[in-house]
Order: C-alpha cells, then structure tokens, then sequence
C-alpha cells in the first residue's frame, strides 16, 4: 500500500504516535546512532513482510532485532560468556550479536529469514531508545533504504528513498556514527567478524582477547551487510584514486582533495561519519562516475572501506 510517511518530532508526541504506529503493524524509520532504521514489529510476520516489500529486500537476508538491554536481548537468544562480555561493554552501542535464536523466543522466522539464528543491538541514540521503551517490544530494522542504495543519515535520504513506503518518519536530525553497527557472530567456537562497522575490530579484541575471523563463503547471509553489491550510488564507483579521470568527481580524504572531503584533517571518526550523506550529495549532484581517494583500513577505516567496497562492486 502507498502511503505518504507523517514526520514525526523527536519529542514525546512524535515518540508516542510512532509506538502506536508500531503496534498497529506499520513501518516507522528512526534515528539510531549509526544510520536510520526502517522499523516494524518483530513478533509480527506480516509487519516483517513489509520491510522486505519496502526496500525490495532479498527474502534470505536477515534482519537486525533492536531491543531496550541486555536482559531482554536473553529472552531472544542464547548467550555465551564472550556474548555477555561484549554486550556489557558496547552496549548501548554500534554493535550486534549474531547468536542461536532461543526456543520459543516468539519472534517472526522472516527476521532470522529461516536461520537458526538471530541478530540483536542495543542502540545508544535516544530518540532509538525512547521508540524501544513506548514500543514496549523487540523492533527489526535494517536501514531505511532501498536495497543496495546508499544508507539514510538523516530523514530526508529516508523519504527520498522510501516515499511512499513508510508510515512515518522520527527525525531527530543527522546520525552521528555514519555507518551501520559491527556484526559479530558468536554461533560457533569463535567469535566471526560479519561486518564491520561503528565498533572498530581492534576494541572488540581487547574485550574477549582474540580478534574475530573472518567468514567462510556462504549460500546464505547470515546477517545484514553481506551481499557483495550494497550501500551503492547511482554512478560507477574507483577506489584508491589519487586524482580524477576525465568525467570523474573526487571524493576526497586527508590531503587527497576533491569535489567533497571526508575529513581534510584525515579522521576516521569524521569520514564516516560523513561518508553516506557525501555519497548522497554526489548522487543528487548526478554524478556518473565517482573516484575515492585512498582510506586507511585500521579502526573504523575497516568499515569504511567495506561500504567503499560494496559500493564499487558490480552490479547485477
């Protein structure tokens, strides 16, 4: 069903109509501290079934459940010591647990897309928080874009991308993180990097005293963040640029100028939080072609440089 999406104050008001919109089986984007969110009930199979229809998501692509702490993430899912230990210093927070789905957990198998598995964040912004506590229960929401476009960092990417799609938009105006929330998979022996993201890999390994590996290839997602094309602009996408080709618009970093930078000062805390509103103001600038100036791949340069990927990779 086309619907024109109501913007919604980050206030008590705006907070309490989105709740009832939520309980009603409606999609609502919100503000989490790294992207926006396009949230629907996660006990609900035909509000989950929304979200995939909205962002013309693949069905076998899982969903993130976002909940209000730890004791509630326990009711949804089983977890092990290294779980506890990373829930307890990085949530609330940019990142998120994949662990074996608990029996009778009551939550839509749409979101696990049928794995035996769930994906779970505590999120640290606010207005995501204060959703949570009206809601009064578990939220999915991956970010409020179409499938494989760039994602949302302020409420207007999300009405551009969804119009039409959403019941309401909370705009509580730019997120500050930028890229999406690490995945960590704690299903099997050891603890395995999915995504990176808003937590630097590094500070994960000083918790539970290992870095995480990498994954094996797969049939089938496991979690958010892993289809090889994503987060993409409309033009064709160079990395490791240090000057433009003919046609091309730089996207900067450091000392590497351009059209835009992501942080002339060279800080990665900067690039991403500016890195998808940038790759939106190329996108409605038409750009065809976009080259990237090189990013460092230590802390949150991991991350950005895996959107950088999935953006530059080819498309189907």
């Amino acid at each position: 069903m086309q619907e024109t999406a109501t913007l919604l104050a980050p206030d008590e008001a705006g907070i309490a109509r989105a709740a009832d919109l939520l309980a009603a089986g409606r999609l609502v984007a919100f503000p989490t501290e790294t992207v926006y969110g396009l949230g629907a009930d996660a006990r609900d199979d035909r509000a989950v079934a929304c979200i995939y229809a909205a962002k013309g998501r693949p069905k076998f692509n899982p969903l993130i459940v976002h909940v209000a702490d730890l004791a509630t993430a326990e009711e949804y899912a089983v977890f092990s010591d290294n779980a506890r230990a990373l829930a307890r210093a990085f949530w609330p927070g940019a990142l998120t647990l994949v662990l074996p789905l608990r029996e009778g957990a009551g939550l839509s198998r749409l979101v696990s897309a049928g794995l035996p598995s769930v994906a779970l964040r505590v999120p640290a912004h606010p207005v995501a928080r204060a959703l949570i506590a009206a809601f009064g229960g578990p939220v999915a929401a991956p970010s409020a874009n179409p499938s494989g476009r760039i994602s949302p960092t302020t409420a207007a990417h999300v009405a551009e991308g969804l119009s039409g799609r959403v019941a309401a938009i909370v705009d509580g105006g730019a997120t500050p993180v930028g890229v999406e929330s690490t995945i960590i998979s704690l299903e099997g022996a050891g603890p395995v990097l999915l995504r990176p993201g808003g937590v630097p890999v590094e500070e994960i390994a000083r918790v539970i005293g290992r870095t995480p590996g990498h994954p094996r290839p797969l049939a089938q997602p496991v979690s958010p963040g892993q289809l090889a094309s994503h987060y993409a602009p409309r033009g064709t996408v160079r990395l490791e640029a240090t000057e433009a080709r003919a046609g091309e618009v730089m996207l900067g970093f450091g000392p590497v100028d351009g059209a835009l930078n992501l942080s002339p000062s060279g800080d990665l805390v900067e690039a991403a939080a500016n890195l998808f509103a940038m790759l939106h103001k190329l996108d409605e600038s038409g750009a065809a072609a976009i080259c990237v100036a090189p990013i460092p791949h230590g802390g949150l340069g991991l991350a950005i440089n895996d959107r950088l990927r999935r953006a530059a990779a080819p498309r189907d």
